[in-house]
């Protein structure tokens, strides 16, 4: 038995091993947010006939896999750059613009304040309000602005409530932040799991806003956190010299590179994977809103986040129940403004989503 005080990241199943005494490799993670198709087939199938490339150094400006990035993302080449996870580029981006005052829009993921932190500044968050089904208030957003705030964070779809801002708001957004002086990080991770992705995809406004940067990477979409791949968009040209300026040079290796032209290409897996999440998004929501002992939040990405209505019941009860049949989801209440009532789960194959909602309900009933 754990501590309550204890939590779990989607990628502690050795923590998790230890603890419960369950092999890892029969740990099935709903918590990290990963393609449950596993990796692309096409980049399976060919990615060991490229195992001569290790004999030589990776193209230090990684042509060909800007060309693919900027082919799959509709945008220029020279608007690319990758790095080593998005990771790197989100620490390497926070050192150069040394915010003194950043605004991060949350509950989210903890590494943005972390990066700003790190670096002498300080953060603020604009909260997200359960009773908005944890949708933005651009007008609220207007007001949090300040003058003295330089950086503004978005996760877009948002972790943990799977929620999203439209790309038309988002150049609402874009216009305030350039009347008072204020760039903008957008992390879209998860924004290829949309039920529509035009419908918020902003690296199109990279072409036209120069105080925007896009940070994507492959771990969750493509499924291969291990390769460590990310990419940025922007579109000021004197940031991304200075980025890569400040960046060691090959910091992703040659089959990295490779597997990254290979897979942006897989239309069949890409098109499959947004099938089979659509599908299972859809299913869960309506098994979810017969449940009158939990409230779930309408999510545009692979996961969603759920508020247990049963008194007695914790997130702590349901990630037990959970583990003890080898099912890993997350417990939210270190999330900020969220509590021991909050957990978020990802969609895999409708077999596992059964299972895992066959014991959280049984709980909750």
């Amino acid at each position: 038995m754990i501590k309550h005080a204890d939590h779990f990241h989607g990628s502690d199943l050795e923590t998790i091993e230890k603890i419960y005494g369950i092999k890892k490799e029969d740990i099935v993670s709903f918590s990290a947010n990963v393609n449950p198709l596993g990796i692309s087939p096409k980049l399976k199938s060919t990615l060991s006939q490229r195992i001569d490339a290790i004999m030589s150094y990776p193209d230090r400006d990684y042509t060909e896999l800007r060309k693919c990035i900027a082919l799959y993302v509709n945008a220029e080449a020279e608007n690319i750059i990758v790095g080593n996870g998005s990771t790197e580029l989100i620490s390497l981006f926070i050192q150069i613009k040394h915010p003194k005052k950043a605004l991060i829009i949350g509950p989210t993921y903890s590494e943005y304040e972390r990066e700003i932190t790190l670096g002498g500044g300080a953060t603020h968050y604009y909260r997200l309000e359960e009773e908005n089904d944890f949708n933005l208030d651009l007008h609220k957003l207007e007001e949090e602005l300040t003058a003295d705030t330089d950086l503004l964070v978005i996760c877009n779809p948002n972790n943990p409530t799977s929620t999203a801002i439209s790309k038309n708001d988002m150049r609402k957004i874009l216009d305030i932040c350039k009347q008072k002086g204020i760039f903008v990080m957008v992390d879209e991770t998860y924004v290829e799991f949309a039920p529509d992705i035009q419908e918020i995809n902003c690296a199109p406004l990279t072409g036209y806003y120069n105080n925007i940067i896009i940070l994507r990477g492959i771990s969750k979409f493509f499924a291969a956190p291990g390769l460590r791949l990310g990419y940025a968009i922007c579109g000021n040209l004197d940031l991304l010299k200075e980025i890569n300026q400040r960046k060691n040079p090959w910091t992703i290796n040659s089959l990295a590179a490779i597997a990254g032209e290979i897979m942006f290409t897989d239309e069949e897996y890409i098109k499959d994977t947004r099938s089979l999440i659509t599908a299972e998004r859809t299913r869960i929501c309506q098994i979810l809103g017969a449940c009158p002992n939990v409230r779930f939040y309408e999510p545009t990405a692979n996961f969603i986040l759920i508020k247990i209505l049963k008194e007695e019941v914790t997130s702590m009860d349901l990630f037990e129940a959970a583990i003890r049949e080898g099912l890993m989801i997350r417990d939210c209440s270190t999330f900020p403004f969220l509590n021991n009532k909050f957990i978020r789960f990802c969609f895999m194959s409708p077999a596992q989503n059964d299972a895992l909602l066959k014991v959280l309900l049984e709980v909750l009933r």
